[in-house]
């Protein structure tokens, strides 16, 4: 078991799920001098493929950052920036704060598999894509996407530098595909899936691509999670 370090942070701005590149080109842009855990950009137009602790969602149709480990504790750059009004597409915000939920969650293996929700997940890349639609049989489908996922929550647990002893168990008990989901102005496969695993997860992060950019959110079942497109 480990503990790792989590801070959401709530705006009363409303925004919707498809503005989140525009609310994190906004906070970059609001910073002068900002840590790459803001972007994950190095120097030489090289860019940091670990896991981002700074993610960026529309929770609830408001604004929000999620913060995870080292991310928590950077974010308070941003806060003690001198104050900028910030541009999301052709208005003006200024992202007042509405709640700061910081805790400590352990991430740990479970007796009982939890049931898990995610929204406008992407989990093919360019290469699995056609691998994916090789495939003739809806089961093979699902099969491969549970690969995926878990893949997707290995990943995570790498970037917060946890090792599972336990082998980790992942069922998709539900999925929806979405159409019109853009990434990057291009369109992609996306689904929100419900699934199951003997790991406690912490609620709203992100798995698969584009986590950065409110992809793949992740909540509990029973939360009521409004996520407009």
């Amino acid at each position: 078991m480990k503990q790792i370090k989590l801070l959401t942070i709530t705006f009363k701005e409303k925004i919707k799920a498809s503005e989140t590149p525009l609310l994190r080109g906004a906070v970059i842009h609001s910073m002068q001098e900002e840590s790459t855990l803001f972007h994950n950009h190095l120097e030489g137009n090289k860019l940091r493929y670990s896991y981002p602790l700074i993610q960026y969602k529309a929770l609830h149709g408001q604004a929000a950052i999620v913060c995870l480990g080292d991310g928590a504790d950077a974010i308070g750059e941003f806060f003690s920036a001198e104050p900028k009004a910030l541009r999301i597409g052709h208005r003006h915000i200024s992202l007042e704060v509405e709640s700061i939920n910081a805790r400590e969650h352990d991430i740990a293996a479970t007796q009982e598999p939890r049931l898990y929700r995610l929204k406008r997940w992407m989990p093919l890349n360019q290469a699995n894509y056609r691998t994916y639609h090789s495939l003739e049989g809806i089961g093979d489908k699902i099969l491969f996407l549970q690969r995926m996922l878990t893949a997707n929550i290995l990943s995570f647990l790498k970037g917060m530098g946890i090792h599972l002893d336990e082998r980790l168990e992942v069922t998709i008990t539900r999925l929806t595909p979405l159409h019109g989901v853009s990434f990057k102005g291009v369109k992609v496969m996306a689904f929100d899936a419900a699934f199951k695993c003997n790991i406690a997860l912490p609620h709203h992060i992100g798995l698969g691509k584009g986590v950065s950019l409110g992809y793949g959110t992740l909540c509990g079942d029973k939360a009521q999670y409004k996520d407009n497109a």
